[in-house]
């Protein structure tokens, strides 16, 4: 039968689905069949020929109809994990399943009288033809499903490569074979690397894509903030029912973390065969980052994996910590060789889209590293020795550089916003200890194409002088995020060893920007940009004062910027005449100079979205103060946790974002239980910002009184009669003396005692929590397009939008 005839039969099949009124039997296999039994039908073919109306129509019109379909398919996967798929015509059979389930699954879940029928037992449905005990029988739909999917990814010559040497697989085989043996990739606790095969690459994808559907029910219940809503597919899919849990995940980590999209050294190699594993490698990360999903703060006191292969170890245990394995699994891995084959795995793929070839086209350019980042995020969250891993060398700069080249790339373009925030907070996490700062110090030689102002000098110069460019050029909606960078700034400075003349200019071009009248006085918390950049400075002065001559120079030259500061006028006519200025002055935070236009080569400027893209909503993220908890590092290093009091510092003006997306108020701020879409938020804060807040004489005092101006305003009275002196003497106009003679300076004694240090490290929270899930199922909406599986249904959890 021709492949059109087969198509023909299978349409025919849909539409008596939907226009008979009696319901059919599920008994009468002729009719059933035709869905399944006799078509090769692509996925893309599946979604084609069922149309989104019919399923809708056969959902209200014929729900038995509908029920038996989904029973029907779900019974011949099981059929098919029992028997092993031995022949050709049973593979088909689990493959038209698999795509139909895909295309179907999606108007279950947006529907919430139907979200329930795979929780339930299909009653006296027994397996066909099967007369095992009860017990199997009353399993919910969703489990079978899940279980006969779990099994069928170890399906020898199916998804897996067959041990055996003679005849086909018998029955028994696949329920007591060891699926551990089977693992895909070698990798974390697997040593032997299979053969690529791009059929079973193929089946696996299909079976992840359903897989990923199954999991997608998330997608259609609204954004909440209570801590307790559990997935129950993925709870089940990763609890000890099913006992493929730690092959599966070993499976996917290493399919990810082994792949070399660069084609194994061959220039075009990704031309010659179509990439099967690059689709593989994509459902894989997915699955897993929607499988780890769990409230942070896990397993700190799992026991490590011993033995030579830590799979049979990480079985012999007892779980301690989450009852979802994976997030088990991930957070006892603890062999260095593991935490190296990850590490430089996912720094591979991030820096894949990066690499500047002199052949065009040459590799092939992954586009999935919003998921890598996502992995990444989970694995320093979840395991904190990998996290101390990645600190303990140089490579944690592997991935520091293209985040920065992401962060930089994206932020003109408001449909990444949320890439920009998972970046931004990867940098929060890692700021938060001190080997970071340290590691910071190295030379930056990489040179790879970003559109920043040309320098020569340390990764820390790169960090500044991008998070800069994202400030001064980035688009509107990024504001919210001017908090967090220079909190990451601020937890780096005290390691900072010197700074670039380029970079120190940059962080008093901010400062000067910010500490304007009217940026003060437009927002309640702008002045909290002013203490960030304040207290960089001061942590470099008191800490690092020997080779930062370049930074004090900048200093010494803005010296304005900080007596104006000092003096900033707090009377109601100033603060009046301050908010006139600003309708009439174009923003100056865009103000860049001018001398510094140059940029590297072979860079592109960001660009702004395309018009038409489509973008997911996200929730509003806490605020600073809720993301991070202070913590004081004492003589010895360590790290004290410090009591949220007002401090001089910082004055946390009840909580809230510094010139959060529109000066919004911060009425609803600190109560997590808020969240607004950005559409709303918009709507609500261009009406508050009007109404509710006005600075005040009183409040600009509140902090102006406690700007922590002392170790400057000192350091100025010394060194400026100094160098003016030196000017006149010598008839200088030549920086590099005046340079060379702050390197040799030194104030010892003349400063005052230098403060703590303090670090805002990140803290898990609610609120957290459900931006990731949002973040994260927005990707993913996004990325599958081919089949669109969730295009066009009545999705809650995020809104789809045009730019």
């Amino acid at each position: 039968m021709g492949n059109s005839d087969t198509k023909l039969n299978f349409r025919k099949a849909v539409i008596q689905l939907t226009t008979k009124t009696q319901p059919v039997e599920a008994t009468d296999d002729a009719f059933w069949d035709q869905f399944w039994a006799d078509t090769a039908t692509s996925v893309q073919d599946v979604f084609a020929l069922v149309p989104a109306a019919e399923i809708r129509a056969v959902r209200e019109e014929s729900p038995s109809n509908l029920a038996t379909l989904c029973y029907k398919a779900v019974e011949k996967l099981v059929q098919g994990a029992d028997s092993g798929c031995p022949s050709e015509k049973e593979k088909q059979i689990v493959l038209n399943c698999t795509r139909l389930l895909t295309r179907i699954l999606p108007y279950i879940f947006e529907d919430p009288d139907w979200r329930g029928f795979f929780w339930s037992t299909v009653p006296g449905a027994g397996r066909a033809g099967a007369d095992e005990g009860d017990d199997d029988n009353a399993r919910p739909l969703a489990e079978s499903l899940l279980l006969a999917i779990a099994d069928l990814l170890f399906c020898p010559d199916f998804t897996v490569q067959s041990h055996r040497k003679g005849g086909p697989d018998t029955a028994e085989d696949i329920q007591s074979l060891d699926s551990c043996e089977y693992i895909w990739e070698a990798g974390v606790g697997f040593a032997q690397s299979p053969p690529l095969n791009y059929i079973h690459d193929l089946n696996r994808t299909e079976l992840l894509k359903l897989l990923l559907t199954c999991f997608s029910e998330a997608m259609y219940l609204p954004p909440s903030s209570e801590n307790n809503i559990l997935n129950p597919w993925v709870t089940f899919f990763c609890s000890t029912d099913n006992r493929h849990a730690l092959p599966l995940f070993t499976s996917l980590l290493n399919v990810v973390c082994a792949y070399d999209p660069v084609g194994y050294g061959i220039p075009y190699n990704h031309l010659l065969f179509s990439d099967y594993r690059e689709q593989l490698v994509e459902h894989a990360v997915q699955i897993l980052i929607v499988a780890l999903e769990h409230e942070g703060g896990v397993a700190a006191g799992s026991p490590p994996l011993e033995g030579p292969n830590s799979t049979a170890a990480l079985e012999d245990q007892d779980p301690v910590g989450p009852d979802n394995l994976f997030v088990n699994y991930l957070s006892r891995i603890h062999r260095e060789e593991d935490y190296h084959f990850i590490l430089k795995g996912v720094a591979r793929l991030l820096t894949n889209p990066l690499i500047q070839t002199y052949l065009p086209n040459s590799t092939k350019k992954i586009q999935f590293h919003q998921e890598l980042l996502v992995l990444f995020w989970k694995l320093c969250d979840f395991n904190k020795k990998f996290l101390f891993f990645v600190l303990k060398s140089s490579d944690v700069l592997d991935v520091l550089v293209p985040i920065l080249y992401y962060l930089n790339d994206a932020r003109a373009d408001q449909s990444r916003v949320g890439l920009m925030h998972i970046g931004v907070f990867i940098l929060l996490l890692l700021s938060g200890e001190r080997n970071f700062g340290v590691r910071l110090n190295k030379p930056y030689s990489v040179r790879v194409p970003m559109d920043i102002p040309v320098f020569t000098g340390t990764h820390a110069d790169l960090l500044i002088v991008v998070f800069h460019k994202i400030i001064t050029s980035g688009h509107q909606r990024l504001q919210p995020l001017f908090d967090c960078l220079l909190t990451i700034v601020v937890n780096v400075s005290p390691y900072l060893k010197s700074l670039s003349m380029v970079a120190a200019n940059k962080l008093l071009h901010l400062l000067e920007a910010f500490s304007t009248p009217w940026f003060l006085f437009s927002a309640s918390q702008n002045h909290h940009l002013v203490f960030f950049l304040l207290e960089v400075f001061n942590n470099i002065i008191q800490y690092q004062f020997d080779g930062n001559c370049n930074l004090v120079y900048a200093i010494i030259r803005k010296r304005n910027v900080f007596h104006q500061l000092a003096n900033l006028p707090s009377d109601t006519s100033s603060i009046q005449k301050a908010l006139q200025r600003k309708k009439k002055s174009p923003d100056a935070i865009s103000r860049t100079n001018s001398q510094e236009a140059v940029s590297m080569e072979g860079s592109r400027p960001a660009v702004p979205a395309e018009p038409g893209t489509l973008k997911t909503s996200l929730i509003a993220t806490p605020g600073i103060e809720k993301l991070t908890e202070k913590s004081q590092v004492s003589e010895d290093g360590t790290m004290v946790s410090v009591q949220q009091t007002d401090s001089p510092q910082t004055p946390s003006d009840n909580g809230g974002i510094a010139g959060a997306s529109d000066t919004e108020s911060n009425s609803g701020r600190d109560n997590e239980d808020v969240f607004y879409t950005e559409t709303e938020r918009r709507r609500l804060s261009s009406v508050s910002s009007v109404s509710q807040w006005t600075p005040t004489p009183d409040w600009v005092l509140s902090w102006k009184t406690k700007l922590p101006l002392q170790t400057i305003m000192r350091l100025l009275q010394v060194l400026v009669p100094q160098v003016e002196k030196i000017c006149i003497d010598k008839g200088l106009t030549d920086e590099s003396e005046i340079l060379k003679f702050l390197q040799h300076g030194t104030l010892v004694g003349l400063l005052p005692v230098p403060h703590p240090i303090l670090i805002r490290k990140y803290q898990a929270n609610a609120g957290t929590a459900m931006w990731f899930r949002t973040y994260m199922w927005g990707v993913i909406y996004l990325r599958n397009v081919d089949p669109p599986i969730w295009y066009d249904t009545d999705v809650k959890l995020f809104e789809i939008q045009r730019v």
